[in-house]
């Protein structure tokens, strides 16, 4: 199904919020907000549910820990105990450093895979043309347009009169 997708391009935050919210009320779609840094609040603004990345972080430390954990205890009290100072073979005390590491390095990998899989973030991937604006202070809203409940130019005027300094009407969308 192919679309139209009217671009707002702004330079205030507290604008392009009154935007989103404005749009939302009207229940014109927002495909997406580009933006170069965190805007506060803007998730609510459109009603994105909160992110399960966290979980995904919980899961792969609490895997980094398991496996480093384990590995220790295998490692010098199973497969090769040595007498060490007169310290007994599995001294969890001795493998909280590792384990800790390991739960750290297994968290951050885990979150950064997840984040690159779920933004469909790989090698390769051609950069999306027209939002060379948004890399330094500008914020894009782009909205979709599959049918004609919204016109071009009624877009464009919503756009405007939240103050947006530039408005595109791509065929096709963006993505």
């Amino acid at each position: 199904m192919s679309y139209r997708a009217c671009i707002g391009f702004f330079d205030e935050t507290h604008r392009l919020l009154e935007a989103v919210r404005d749009c939302r009320e009207k229940g014109v779609p927002i495909l997406d907000v580009v933006s170069p840094f965190p805007v506060h609040g803007l998730d609510e603004a459109m009603g994105i549910r909160p992110s399960r990345l966290p979980w995904v972080t919980l899961i792969g430390g609490a895997v980094g820990l398991t496996l480093g954990l384990c590995f220790e205890y295998w490692s010098t009290a199973v497969s090769f105990p040595i007498d060490v100072g007169g310290k007994p073979w599995d001294s969890f005390p001795a493998f909280v450093p590792v384990a800790f590491e390991l739960t750290v390095l297994f968290a951050g990998l885990s979150t950064a895979f997840a984040l690159f899989l779920r933004c469909k973030l790989w090698p390769g991937r051609p950069a999306v043309k027209g939002m060379e604006l948004t890399t330094d202070d500008c914020h894009a809203l782009i909205l979709e347009q599959r049918d004609a409940r919204f016109l071009d130019e009624e877009l464009a005027e919503l756009l405007r009169s939240h103050g947006a300094r530039e408005v595109r009407q791509e065929p096709g969308g963006v993505r």
